[in-house]
């Protein structure tokens, strides 16, 4: 097909083009980029996927019946394990330098680059938009149960799912034959116009949408507290309080997103855009396209670290609430039986008056 773009749509076809374009390098380059790369991302691997599934666990053991964020955590830790399930494939495929696991495999693991990215940082949007809310609105929070925001990470998935759909539907096995030897590889079909508008949608809907959403509730969040501030004439000794650090620890996981994912987007749109006019060298590109991958890859792994930290205040967020609710409570009680007891005593003194 005319037009057909050269494969940049994935941290796995960013791989594929890498292996593709390997018959360019030395061998002893090649071997060392290869063991590099193959130890980095095996290692990420590991210590992803064991993070993760701690999360999952500790999740489900010792927050499974407090507080709504458990709901987001754990779609978030799951978003993680599928992102990290697509590396042994990465590391497979580019050893061998040909694609074994037919046309669906090429479809679903291309496509879950982009289905889980989305996820990701649509979950992180959806909780800075309910801890702003939780902040200027408690009230209405208070009201949404755990199925509400059930039905709000189905949503998500939903989206998330359409957006990464057409990766899966313009995605096919082609074989190469270079210097007599037959490879299968992953090949898009997109045309480079098509392809180009696509990219450019992915890349608003899953960087800088967000980005600009997650940036505006957090500049309003930091005037709310600088007012709150301000009112208390700056009482020195105040420790920050758990609802502050839960905001602190969400921001946490939205810079480091950015940090690991833009590097990533950057390249593939300058490859898309300026890719024909600026010529890179083949070990230039290899190691580009290795380093963004690692990146990308490695918020996988940090994630259950700051995951840990935000269920840890979270957790005495929820105390917190809960002791504030008992006090509130007592206190009611106590008003409550003191305006009886006045109530019965002034009428106790007007019958011994009338006696008189």
């Amino acid at each position: 097909m005319e037009g057909i773009l050269p494969e940049t749509m994935s941290n796995l076809s960013s791989v594929v083009n890498s292996s593709s374009s390997d018959y360019d390098l030395e061998s002893r380059d090649e071997a060392l980029i290869t063991l590099l790369f193959g130890t980095i991302l095996s290692t990420m691997c590991l210590v992803g996927i064991i993070g993760n599934v701690y999360i999952l666990v500790l999740m489900t053991l010792s927050m499974r019946f407090t507080g709504s964020m458990f709901v987001y955590i754990v779609n978030l830790a799951f978003a993680d394990l599928l992102y990290l399930s697509t590396i042994p494939f990465v590391v497979y495929t580019y050893f061998k330098k040909y694609w074994y696991f037919g046309e669906v495999g090429c479809r679903i693991l291309f496509s879950l680059d982009f289905l889980t990215m989305h996820a990701s940082i649509f979950i992180l949007t959806v909780m800075s938009t309910e801890r702003y809310l939780a902040v200027v609105k408690p009230l209405d929070m208070f009201r949404r149960n755990r199925a509400y925001r059930r039905i709000i990470t189905c949503a998500v998935w939903f989206v998330s799912f359409l957006l990464a759909l057409p990766t899966m539907i313009m995605i096919e096995v082609h074989e190469i034959n270079r210097e007599g030897i037959i490879k299968r590889l992953c090949h898009s079909t997109w045309t480079t116009h098509a392809y180009k508008i696509y990219l450019t949608v992915l890349f608003h809907t899953c960087v800088l949408a967000p980005g600009v959403v997650i940036g505006f509730l957090y500049s309003k969040l930091a005037r709310t507290y600088w007012l709150s501030q301000t009112t208390t004439f700056h009482i020195k000794g105040i420790k920050k309080s758990p609802n502050q650090k839960i905001l602190y620890m969400i921001l946490t996981i939205v810079l480091a997103y950015c940090i690991c994912f833009l590097p990533f987007w950057v390249w593939q749109l300058f490859s898309l855009y300026f890719g024909e006019t600026v010529n890179l060298s083949p070990k230039t590109t290899t190691c580009i396209n290795f380093f963004v991958t690692c990146l990308a890859y490695g918020n996988s792994c940090i994630n259950p670290f700051l995951y840990t930290l935000l269920t840890k205040n979270y957790k005495e967020y929820v105390r917190n609430q809960q002791r504030n609710c008992l006090e509130f409570s007592q206190r009611k009680h106590y008003r409550n039986y003191s305006q009886r007891s006045m109530s019965t005593g002034s009428q106790q003194c007007t019958e011994t008056v009338s006696c008189n």
